[in-house]
């Protein structure tokens, strides 16, 4: 979809978590940001789930490729815990943006799916550990690259057990992230988002994150 600037800087958290501030120059976010509108808007619409217990999540959500169920945690074709309807494609430029950020982190990453999550002003998401794609996907430490648009995140990144110690830092606007091997099971969320910070050329306000994961 892009390439790598100059500008871009690619700080290890951890062995195979890397945090690549800058990574989408602004044309390329414009161009995504309305990709993700239509997307969110379209005829299979994002909606807000219902997890177990009946807590409704912070953020709508949409799955491209594989649904999430938030019933079950598992996925599937189509949407049985909200309308039915099927999971729209995982569109191409979405497979292409995964692979090109996971080889800027010296990975490899053939997306089948996405979860695109619109966050509002105060959208928020809770600890959690990405682990419902399949058992071959997580023992091969598959990575999962996320992709952050419009406004600024703070996002808690923490161990391999809830209760492990978390570091917050900001997800910027044209910020990726990637996480493969180990710190694929790492506990992460988002606490808040910082309203008016996405760039004024995006004409938008919250955040669209993007996690494109190989089930």
């Amino acid at each position: 979809m892009t390439s790598l600037f100059p500008s871009v800087r690619c700080v290890a958290l951890s062995p195979g978590a890397f945090h690549l501030r800058g990574y989408l120059p602004v044309d390329a976010q414009r161009a995504l940001v309305e990709e993700c509108r239509a997307l969110i808007d379209g005829a299979v619409a994002a909606y807000v789930p219902t997890v177990r217990g009946g807590g409704k999540m912070h953020v709508r959500m949409l799955c491209l490729g594989r649904h999430w169920n938030g019933q079950t945690y598992t996925y599937e074709a189509t949407r049985t815990d909200f309308d039915g309807a099927p999971a729209p494609p995982l569109p191409d430029s979405f497979r292409a943006l995964a692979r090109e950020v996971a080889a800027a982190a010296g990975m490899t990453l053939d997306a089948d799916l996405c979860i695109l999550n619109y966050y509002p002003a105060d959208g928020r998401m809770g600890l959690h550990q990405d682990k419902d794609e399949s058992a071959a996907s997580i023992a091969a430490g598959v990575p999962v690259v996320s992709v952050s648009l419009g406004d600024t995140a703070r996002f808690l990144f923490g161990g391999l057990k809830r209760r492990d110690p978390v570091e917050a830092l900001p997800l910027q606007p044209s910020d990726a992230l990637l996480c493969g091997g180990p710190p694929r099971l790492r506990y992460h969320g988002v606490s808040r988002i910082l309203p008016g910070t996405a760039p004024p050329e995006l004409g938008m306000s919250g955040r669209f994150n993007l996690t494109l994961r190989q089930y």
